[in-house]
Parts: structure tokens; C-alpha cells; sequence
């Protein structure tokens, strides 16, 4: 089994298109890992962190958040997965972004950042993904 490998025949994905969506969902998943990982420690950033944006400082939250980051990254990682997780990762974006909309931070860099994040991810599969081009086809 081949990481971000293509999940079902559908129609034909260039080389250049595959391999695009091969590194672009290879920077999700990087991002995210880490991400998950410092949660999982956790880091005195992500205690203090967690508790400006109303959270509190529990190590515990952040050890659930670092093993739900890790497990929906997998599960996108994995080509009969990849669209769970795809799903997985957006509810779990969403919940970010609701929690920078609620203390009110910057907009483009902080609020925003998990609409690029999922833009990326969904943009990686469907170029890699044969199946999730055929459900959601761009027409010409």
C-alpha cells in the first residue's frame, strides 16, 4: 500500500497532477503530525495557548486533541481512508476557526488559517484522488 496513492479508478490524473496533490497533502499531513505531536508532550505553548483562547491550561484536553489530530491524519493519509479523514480534518479545522472567531483574533492570519489549511487538503486529494475528481468534477 502506497501513501497518498490513488483510492479507485476514475478518470486519468496526469503525472504532474498526481504528484502536486502528493505534495500538497504530504504539507497537510506534515503540519498536522507536528501539530499533533506537541499536543500530545504537551508543550507550555500549547497550555497557554489553549487557555487564551478559553480552553484552560489541562494537559489532558491537549493530549485528546493531539491523539484526534494524529488519528484523522492518519486515516487522510491512508488511500482507502483519505476522504474519512478528509471529513475528519474539516469538522476538526472548523473547530479552530470557531475558536479564533470567538476571542475575536486577526482575521487573515490566525481565524483564516484553517480555511487555507482545509483549501490545501481538499485541493491535495482531489488532485491525487481519481474517485473524488469523478464525484466533484471541475468542468471546463
Amino acid at each position: 500500500m502506497t501513501i497518498f496513492a490513488e483510492t479507485a479508478p476514475g478518470p486519468t490524473i496526469s503525472n504532474a497532477a498526481r504528484w502536486t496533490g502528493r505534495v500538497l497533502s504530504g504539507v497537510v499531513v506534515l503540519f498536522l503530525l507536528f501539530d499533533g505531536a506537541i499536543k500530545l508532550l504537551p508543550l507550555q505553548v500549547v497550555t497557554e495557548t489553549m487557555d487564551k483562547m478559553g480552553w484552560g491550561a489541562g494537559e489532558g484536553l491537549a493530549r485528546s486533541l493531539g491523539i484526534i489530530t494524529i488519528a484523522c491524519t492518519v486515516l487522510y493519509a491512508v488511500p482507502p481512508t483519505s476522504i474519512l479523514g478528509a471529513i475528519l480534518l474539516t469538522g476538526y479545522l472548523g473547530g479552530a476557526i470557531a475558536s479564533h472567531v470567538r476571542i475575536d483574533s486577526p482575521l487573515f492570519s490566525h481565524t483564516m488559517f484553517g480555511l487555507y489549511l482545509g483549501l490545501i487538503l481538499w485541493g491535495g486529494l482531489w488532485l491525487r484522488d481519481p474517485a473524488l475528481r469523478s464525484l466533484l468534477p471541475f468542468r471546463r
